[in-house]
């Protein structure tokens, strides 16, 4: 695929671009710009977008951009956390950006492992973080704090950008768009990210609102339709489409939330009609053997009744099955080798 314009080849400022979305977090906002300051790789800027926040955090950003000259605060009218990764996004001027969240950190060797690991494989995007790395064979969507990504990437497509007014998901979005259009991707599974529980999260609030998020999957579908048909990739990434329908809507939606049954049957039927129409007629038998048993038996399922009659006796057969198979597992002689199908075992079975 090509872009829709070619970057303006310039010699970046810094290294890395640190941009930290800002709204009330002032409990938490010195630890996450600490961690940052206190990276081995000091060539950085850290870019704080206030999105129009009521306590205190605004003057803890104008404190620190006041302090040292790699920090820019920029101020912005609430409008939503992809606005404000965009607007700092816009600003950016590292060879790579990297988006924090503002109450988490990162450990000290977090951007020099990602910066050398880019360079040195030439990569326009490194996954950070073990849990993410692991994904490699289903790499779908990552979360914005998995991502190292190069700026001419960004610059070379402008339509990849956070879609504003969505979330959750809009992370989602965003990374599986990049790796859509470009496989030089990288891995630093010993970059270690600190994730903050709290109960002011964002996300724990929005993922108990079904009615909210069954109002935004059908825009999720729609951007995703309009992508693959201006990069016309339907038939080329059908797999990698049926990839993200299964994990995002499917799995971490229709499968995990407390959805009613009117609900349920409208979601069921929005997703089997967009996997119909747009991804099934375009698989391998190969490709579909690589779908899990529950969206297999999802895409044909007669109604939402029928998928969750068979998905409750699937939950009730899949620990004898993982038992049987964890039980051979120790005749395997080496153990480097026994360890390793270990996992395999467990992360087959933790799917969904």
């Amino acid at each position: 695929m090509e872009g829709n314009s070619d970057p303006i080849e310039q010699q970046p400022d810094f290294a890395v671009s640190v941009v930290i979305p800002v709204y009330n977090v002032d409990k938490f906002l010195k630890e996450a710009v600490e961690s940052v300051l206190n990276q081995k790789l000091q060539n950085f800027e850290i870019i704080l977008v206030n999105d129009g926040s009521t306590d205190s955090s605004a003057d803890i950003c104008q404190k620190y951009a006041s302090l040292d000259s790699r920090v820019l605060f920029l101020d912005q009218n609430n409008s939503g956390v992809s606005v404000a990764r965009n607007n700092g996004l816009a600003h950016a001027r590292g060879e790579y950006i990297y988006f924090l969240d503002s109450d988490d950190t990162i450990a000290p060797d977090f951007l020099s492992s990602s910066f050398q690991i880019a360079m040195r494989e030439g990569s326009d995007i490194v996954i950070v973080g073990e849990p993410y790395c692991k994904r490699a064979a289903r790499l779908t969507a990552v979360p914005t704090c998995g991502l190292f990504i190069k700026r001419t990437l960004l610059e070379t497509y402008p339509e990849i950008r956070f879609p504003e007014n969505i979330q959750p998901c809009e992370d989602g979005l965003f990374s599986h768009q990049l790796f859509l259009i470009t496989g030089k991707i990288g891995f630093n599974p010993k970059a270690v990210y600190f994730y903050r529980e709290h109960e002011n999260q964002n996300h724990v609030r929005i993922n108990q609102e079904t009615a909210r998020i069954l109002k935004q999957i059908p825009q999720w579908l729609d951007l995703l339709a309009a992508f693959y048909s201006q990069h016309d990739i339907f038939r080329s990434k059908a797999l990698k489409l049926a990839f993200f329908i299964e994990h995002e809507p499917f799995e971490l939606r229709y499968l995990k939330m407390s959805f009613d049954e009117d609900e349920k049957s409208s979601l069921f039927k929005l997703l089997q009609d967009f996997v119909v129409q747009h991804i099934i007629i375009h698989l391998t038998k190969a490709d579909k053997k690589l779908l899990t048993i529950p969206f297999k038996y999802f895409i044909k399922a007669k109604d939402h009744q029928d998928f969750d009659q068979f998905y409750k006796t699937y939950l009730k057969r899949r620990p004898k099955k993982f038992k049987r198979a964890l039980f051979w597992v120790k005749f395997i002689p080496i153990s480097i080798i026994r360890r390793k199908v270990r996992q395999q075992i467990r992360d087959k079975y933790s799917d969904v």
